[in-house]
């Protein structure tokens, strides 16, 4: 199994790691076939704080019929989190996954591109809750049925969470979409969680 971790510009570390390492103990260590494969718009991704990651696939060659499931962290408007986010492009691969029925989560303002697609218009969803909701206000302007305080919002096939806090538990729940309850609380047991 494929997971896509797709990260714009400004992308958050802290929510791109837990995707790496979740699946890297579930496949290194429990021999379990999850593997992740890392996209941007370009070969390197500058994140938050400007930590440059060189990523496998670049936007243009990604097929969605490669990929089991699809994971966005979020990031910092000040490192150029937006400029990217709402790529028409980006949002075309979050509808195309939600047309397959694939797994789609978020961390935080992750949740914003996945909202400007479409695909959560009449859903419940949440992103980073911090700041008067302002970014809940934003993804309640895509027509997303903001829950204001669940941490982590799961509607049918798409996941959302409030911020950088929760990336653990949505790594550890995208896993348990793809390998399965037994299987992921051995993971959470052998990292400690």
């Amino acid at each position: 199994m494929k997971i896509l971790l797709f990260c714009c510009k400004g992308f958050e570390m802290m929510e791109f790691s837990p995707f790496v390492d979740v699946m890297g103990w579930a496949r290194t260590d429990y021999n379990l076939d999850v593997e992740v494969v890392t996209g941007g718009y370009t070969e390197t991704v500058n994140s938050a704080f400007n930590v440059p990651i060189k990523v496998d696939v670049v936007l243009d060659s990604i097929n969605v019929d490669d990929y089991d499931a699809l994971a966005i962290p979020g990031g910092f408007e000040e490192y150029g989190f937006y400029e990217e986010a709402y790529d028409e492009k980006l949002l075309e691969l979050i509808r195309g996954f939600n047309r397959s029925g694939k797994y789609i989560a978020s961390i935080c303002v992750g949740a914003l591109p996945i909202g400007a697609s479409g695909v959560l218009t009449g859903r419940r969803g949440t992103t980073y809750h911090f700041r008067n909701g302002q970014r809940q206000d934003q993804l309640a302007e895509f027509g997303v049925n903001v829950q204001r305080d669940e941490r982590i919002v799961i509607d049918e096939n798409v996941m959302t969470s409030f911020c950088p806090e929760t990336a653990p538990d949505v790594a550890f729940q995208l896993l348990r979409w793809m390998v399965g309850d037994e299987k992921t609380e051995v993971i959470k047991y052998a990292m400690g969680y």
